[in-house]
C-alpha cells in the first residue's frame, strides 16, 4: 500500500463506520479540515449490518432490572436473543460485573432518558439530510410496530411505551384483531403490539455513503485501508497517529472505532470497556404477504425490516469479544422466531447472511467524549445495536465537544471518564 502524503487536519478521525462518518460530517459542517482512516472500506463493518432503524422508541440499554437471573439462563442457550459465551477471561468478567451493578432502576431511567434524547436529536438530523442531499439514503418514516405474542410480551411492549412516552415518544396500544387488520403479514398467533408512528428506517450502506459523500463535498478525505499502527505523544496530549500508510497529524483526535475500541485504547493506557456483542442480519426474498412496516418481534428479539424486493430479518447477540465466526444455529433461531409471526416458508431463499460486532458497553450508553488522559482525544464508541440511530446525533455531539460549544443533548451520560 502506497503511503499517503503528509496532511495536518483540525481533526482526524479513526473509524468510517456510521459514527466517525456522521462526526466527519458534522465537523466539516462546522469549518473543520477533516480526515477519517478506516482499516477496510468505510461503511463495511457493523454498520453494514444495522437493521437499519431510525427509531427513538427503541432506546433501551443492554442490561435492564430482572436481567440477572435470565443472564445466567442464557449462559446456558446458544439460541438465546443473549449469549453469553461463558469463559474464564478477566476482561470478560469485569464486564459482566460492570454489567449487573448497571440492572436497576434508576440506571435504566437515566440510559433510557440519554438514549431517547440523542435518538431524537438524530432523527431530526436524519430528516433534515433526507430533504436536502443530493444522494438518497432510502429514509422512510413508516413508524415502528412492537409485535408480541404472549401476554408477558405484550406487558414488556406496553411498558417499553410508557418509558419512551416520557421524552415525547407517542405510541398506540392494538390488541390481536386491530393488531392483525393493521399488519397483514401477522399471520400467526399473536396478542397485540404497540405501534410508534413517527419512527423512521433507511438502508444502513446508503446511509454511511451519504454522510461520506455530503463530507466529501464539504472537504473531508476519506481514507480506506489504513490501519492504526499507535500514537504519537507530544507534552499536550496525542500529536500523530502512526498507521500502515504513515504518520498523520492532527489538532484533535477521534476513535470512532466500534469493538475494536478496547484494542486501539491499550496502545494508549485508556480503559474502554465495550465488549464485542456478535449479531446477525439476514437479506432474504420478500414473504407473502410482505411486511408494510418495520416490526420488532418482542420475544425473539427479532427485527424485521421490509426493503424494496426482498426483506431483512436481524437479531441475537453474543457477547463473544471479537470472536468472528459464523454460528449457523444463531441464523436459524432467527429465522424460526420470524416464523413463529408470519409466513416464512420452510424453503426460504436468501440473498445474503452477515455477522459483525456489536460496540456494547456494560451501561449500555456509548462512551462520547474527551478522554481525561489525552486531552485533545475523543471517544464515540459503544453504541451497541443503536448505531445508525443515534449516529447523527453522536455527530452532533463530538462536533460540539471538539469546537466547544453548547451541546443540544446533555454529554454527561455520555462522558469517557465514567468507568
Amino acid at each position: 500500500m502506497n503511503q499517503v502524503a503528509p496532511i495536518k487536519a483540525d481533526v482526524l478521525i479513526v473509524g468510517g463506520g456510521v459514527i466517525g462518518l456522521a462526526s466527519a460530517y458534522e465537523l466539516s459542517r462546522a469549518g473543520a479540515k477533516v480526515v477519517v482512516i478506516d482499516k477496510f472500506e468505510p461503511g463495511y463493518g457493523c454498520s453494514y449490518g444495522n437493521a437499519g432503524w431510525i427509531t427513538p422508541c427503541f432506546a433501551m440499554p443492554l442490561p435492564m432490572p430482572g436481567m440477572l437471573f435470565k443472564s445466567f439462563k442464557w449462559l446456558l442457550d446458544p439460541e438465546s436473543p443473549l449469549y453469553i459465551k461463558p469463559e474464564l477471561s478477566p476482561t470478560l468478567i469485569s464486564w459482566l460485573l460492570s454489567f449487573m451493578a448497571s440492572m436497576t432502576q434508576k440506571k435504566m431511567l437515566r440510559s433510557v432518558d440519554a438514549l431517547t434524547q440523542i435518538s431524537i436529536q438524530s432523527l431530526k438530523l436524519y430528516q433534515e439530510l433526507a430533504a436536502n442531499t443530493d444522494k438518497p439514503f432510502s429514509f422512510e418514516q413508516k413508524g415502528l410496530f412492537m409485535v408480541a405474542q404472549s401476554d408477558d410480551g405484550l406487558k414488556y411492549a406496553k411498558q417499553e411505551m410508557e418509558l419512551v412516552s416520557r421524552n415525547g415518544i407517542p405510541g398506540k396500544l392494538m390488541l390481536e384483531e386491530e393488531a392483525r387488520a393493521f399488519e397483514p403479514s401477522l399471520t400467526k398467533r399473536i396478542k397485540g403490539g404497540v405501534f410508534f408512528s413517527q419512527e423512521a428506517h433507511a438502508e444502513p450502506l446508503q446511509v454511511t455513503q451519504t454522510l461520506a459523500h455530503e463530507a466529501q463535498k464539504l472537504g473531508a478525505v476519506i481514507l480506506s485501508k489504513t490501519e492504526v499502527i499507535d500514537f504519537k505523544l507530544g507534552p499536550n496530549g496525542v500529536t500523530a497517529a502512526r498507521t500502515t500508510r504513515g504518520m498523520f497529524e492532527a489538532d484533535q483526535f477521534v476513535l470512532a472505532t466500534g469493538s475494536w475500541s478496547r484494542h486501539i485504547g491499550q496502545t494508549l493506557d485508556l480503559k474502554i470497556p465495550v465488549l464485542g456483542g456478535k449479531g446477525y442480519a439476514i437479506i432474504t426474498d420478500p414473504l407473502g404477504p410482505n411486511p408494510q412496516r418495520p416490526m420488532m418481534l418482542v420475544e425473539k428479539k427479532v427485527a424485521v425490516t421490509p426493503r424494496n424486493g426482498t426483506l431483512r430479518l436481524a437479531g441475537t447477540l453474543e457477547l463473544v469479544n471479537q470472536d468472528e465466526t459464523f454460528t449457523t444455529r444463531r441464523v436459524e433461531a432467527i429465522v424460526r422466531g420470524a416464523r413463529e409471526f408470519m409466513n416464512v416458508p420452510e424453503s426460504i431463499r436468501y440473498h445474503e447472511i452477515w455477522r459483525g460486532l456489536r460496540p456494547c458497553t456494560p451501561d449500555g450508553v456509548p462512551v462520547i467524549g474527551r478522554t481525561k488522559r489525552y486531552p485533545n482525544m475523543l471517544l464515540a464508541t459503544g453504541h451497541q445495536m443503536l448505531g445508525l440511530q443515534s449516529a447523527t446525533g453522536t455527530g452532533k455531539l463530538v462536533a460540539d465537544l471538539a469546537l466547544r460549544r453548547t451541546p443540544d443533548v446533555d454529554p454527561n451520560p455520555f462522558r469517557a471518564d465514567r468507568f
